[in-house]
């Protein structure tokens, strides 16, 4: 807060989707409406794992982790982009923006940390299926989490009080919905270089790493898969990861379009859509891709309603 005084910054503006005015009813109705479907559908995952017994397995104890950061990531942003539009404002506070900035980075980071610990359950499920539950115990699973989110708070707290520390002059326009990170400290006009190479490093070690992870296990997964005798046993082992391969693709390929407008390779209009893909479509898609790949939700949900 300190650098907001000497700046003089008390807030910045939102270009949002389109600048547009005959646009922003339409884009305000269809937000609303993604919103509210990635809440309803998420919380549904919610209450099927945790009414049916039978979906008490760390597999969807990691999905429900998965389903509660979902939302937590879409109220992080959508919210004040739909107020914004009612009350036809671009402005967000300087201490609105850098706590949007701070839970965006926080729950991005558990997307990507819990997409890794899923992939590691299913290596330990089709791998190992006899030491599965030796494996994959309570204790193993809860563990898992409470890592994901303690390096997840420790980056995200790290990265904004190194924005806490930056000068920002008279450009204060964020072409974009929500303070992105990467797009705040361009804005800055004080020195960006450690930063910048602090993003560099938690960039490898937070999004290679996870993703290295991923694609080790799934080397591993298809590997003990071809080895399977029986078609209907290749089958029935690749079922089980199609739900999850489908969000990891969804997150990455939105993620690293994020990264490519960021570094300045797509236009500022691409990077706003790469930005929606990343926070507002995966997370509504993801209780969908879930549910209508998977026969243990579907029946789940009936029983609930």
């Amino acid at each position: 807060m300190e650098q907001e005084n000497s700046t003089g910054v008390s807030s910045f503006l939102l270009l949002g989707i389109s600048e547009k005015p005959e646009l922003q009813p339409l884009i305000f109705g269809i937000f609303l409406s993604m919103y509210l479907i990635t809440v309803l559908g998420n919380l549904l995952i919610i209450l099927a794992v945790s009414s049916d017994s039978h979906l008490h397995t760390p597999m969807y104890f990691f999905l429900s982790n998965l389903s509660f950061v979902d939302i937590c990531f879409t109220s992080t942003t959508i919210p004040k982009m739909l107020v914004n539009i009612q009350a036809q404002s671009k402005a967000i506070t300087y201490e609105g923006c850098i706590a949007q900035l701070y839970f965006s980075v926080l729950f991005s980071g558990l997307d990507d940390f819990l997409l890794t610990v899923m992939a590691y359950d299913r290596y330990a499920a089709i791998c190992h299926p006899l030491h599965y539950l030796a494996i994959m115990n309570p204790q193993l699973c809860g563990l898992l989490v409470l890592v994901c989110w303690s390096i997840c708070v420790l980056n995200s707290t790290l990265l904004s009080l190194m924005v806490l520390r930056l000068s920002f002059c008279t450009n204060l326009e964020i072409p974009n919905f929500f303070c992105e990170l990467k797009e705040v400290v361009q804005l800055a006009c004080s020195s960006t270089f450690v930063i910048n190479l602090v993003l560099y490093f938690m960039s490898l070690f937070l999004a290679g790493g996870p993703l290295a992870g991923i694609l080790y296990s799934y080397s591993k997964i298809f590997s003990s898969i071809q080895r399977i005798s029986s078609a209907q046993g290749k089958n029935k082992a690749f079922s089980t990861c199609t739900s999850h391969l489908s969000v990891v693709s969804l997150f990455y390929c939105s993620a690293i379009g994020v990264y490519l407008s960021s570094a300045g390779a797509l236009s500022s209009q691409s990077s706003t859509i790469a930005s929606v893909m990343y926070t507002v479509v995966a997370p509504m898609l993801n209780p969908f891709i879930y549910s209508l790949r998977n026969k243990d939700i579907k029946e789940a949900l009936k029983a609930f309603f």
